[in-house]
């Protein structure tokens, strides 16, 4: 199972000529067709462009040169991604006969020219809208670590594919919390870069033009500052004598006991940590939520009004409850954005990080499809974003990062830092990661 190695592994022994980028490619697509009919992680598998893309890595190792610090590497992308002679669906029937994509997405090309070998794409919620990765046209993705449970969405097929060992890196986009509480339930880390900056959302179909950013997935904090570097440019900040808060409130209220017991370690690791509020986080919540379900609706009108059966109907209602609601509401929600991205700005005067529970709990399972708020069962597709989406509203860079939890279910907790900090935050992790306070734990059932 190649994608089992990690990327550096894999990249270290393409780039040296130890291993053929075409073998591993080989052994990859033979592990998917094998492995992933258990976890329907995938839409489409894309061989032969992989093959070629993997016999170029090796042609350049064979003239000597260098093809790239991802050499070799196998990636998966999320449907919602141009791939170039690829139609870029975005998870719906809809999109099916759409033109094929002219070019790859920029984050997609430039993994590419680092080396790395697209093997395919990957299921999600339709047009991003949801945290289950349930889809009506290509079925539900199941969580690595218990078939019974949700991965999370709406990127769920991207950090399925990577938790399970099935590829070492994918790509996943995050309006709400979509690379968040996948990369939670199924414990693994993913970045939610700054709202605007880089890598940039070129390329990919949009959702929430407010809110959406994209991403990868790893399973570690060394190959996601190396994916980071490739994607940015940007290195690791230094990581010693950190204002650690710790978010409280909100964060706290509906947490597994598990959850809270996680960020307090990690707190405790990075030199202490002190209890802070961000201001009316519930509010931050519902902003989102309105200014999400706006922009959704309005961007999907016209097809909805020539289309409407062609939608997931799950999709489709919250879509025109969205295109429904006044304009006016919308530009209130947008005027409290404003205040409250200045209050936390206060907060990163007085912390360099900030720590909260990135979901409530583990991954729920796929017959209660619930989670508990304030002792009440909820629809976890529409609310797994609890924590998630307070900070969506703000527009700051955010990495989930998974509680070393050996045999038991995954639990993530999303470190936060200002705007353009995405350094520290690959610093921070991988100091955790050494500590042995998070990190990977592969799936009993891979």
């Amino acid at each position: 199972m190649s994608g089992a190695r990690s990327a550096i592994d894999i990249a270290a022994a393409v780039r040296s000529g130890r291993e053929s980028a075409v073998a591993i490619a080989r052994a990859t697509l033979a592990d998917i067709a094998a492995r992933d009919p258990a976890l329907n992680a995938f839409t489409r598998i894309l061989e032969a462009r992989a093959l070629a893309d993997a016999a170029r890595v090796d042609a350049v190792v064979a003239a000597g040169g260098d093809p790239g610090p991802l050499a070799g590497v196998p990636f998966a992308t999320k449907d919602l991604f141009d791939v170039a002679g690829e139609v870029t669906t975005a998870g719906s029937a809809i999109r099916a006969d759409a033109p094929p994509a002219a070019e790859d997405a920029p984050i997609v090309a430039t993994l590419a020219a680092a080396g790395a070998v697209l093997v395919g794409t990957t299921v999600m919620d339709e047009f991003a809208y949801g945290f289950a990765t349930e889809n009506a046209h290509h079925g539900r993705t199941l969580n690595p670590h218990d078939r019974e449970r949700l991965a999370g969405g709406s990127s769920g097929g991207s950090a399925a594919a990577v938790a399970a060992g099935l590829v070492p890196l994918s790509l996943g986009s995050d309006t709400n919390g979509s690379i968040r509480v996948p990369a939670s339930l199924c414990g693994i880390h993913g970045l939610r870069p700054t709202q605007g900056g880089a890598p940039g959302r070129h390329g990919s179909f949009p959702f929430v033009a407010a809110f959406d950013t994209v991403g990868p997935f790893t399973r570690t904090a060394a190959e996601m500052a190396l994916v980071h570097d490739v994607l940015t440019g940007a290195t690791a900040d230094p990581a010693e004598g950190l204002r650690v808060g710790r978010l409280t409130g909100w964060f706290e209220a509906n947490a597994d006991p598990a959850m809270l017991a996680g960020v307090a370690a990690i707190g405790a690791a990075l030199g202490g940590s002190s209890p802070v509020e961000l201001p009316e986080a519930a509010r931050c919540r519902a902003a989102a939520f309105l200014i999400s379900a706006c922009e959704a609706g309005n961007l999907h009108l016209p097809t909805l009004r020539t289309d409407a059966l062609g939608y997931d109907p799950a999709v489709r209602d919250r879509l025109i409850a969205g295109a429904l609601t006044p304009a006016a509401i919308y530009l209130q929600a947008q005027r409290f954005r404003a205040w409250a991205r200045e209050r936390m700005h206060d907060l990163f005067d007085r912390f360099d990080l900030l720590l909260a529970p990135a979901v409530v709990g583990p991954a729920p399972r796929i017959a209660d499809g619930t989670i508990l708020v304030d002792g009440k069962p909820v629809p976890a597709r529409a609310n797994l974003g609890l924590y998630t989406q307070p900070l969506t509203l703000l527009g700051v860079p955010v990495l989930a990062v998974p509680l070393r939890r050996p045999g038991a279910l995954p639990l993530g907790i999303q470190l936060i830092a200002a705007p353009g900090r995405e350094g520290l935050l690959m610093a921070v992790a991988r100091r955790l990661e050494a500590e042995g306070v998070t990190g990977y734990s592969a799936p009993a059932r891979a």
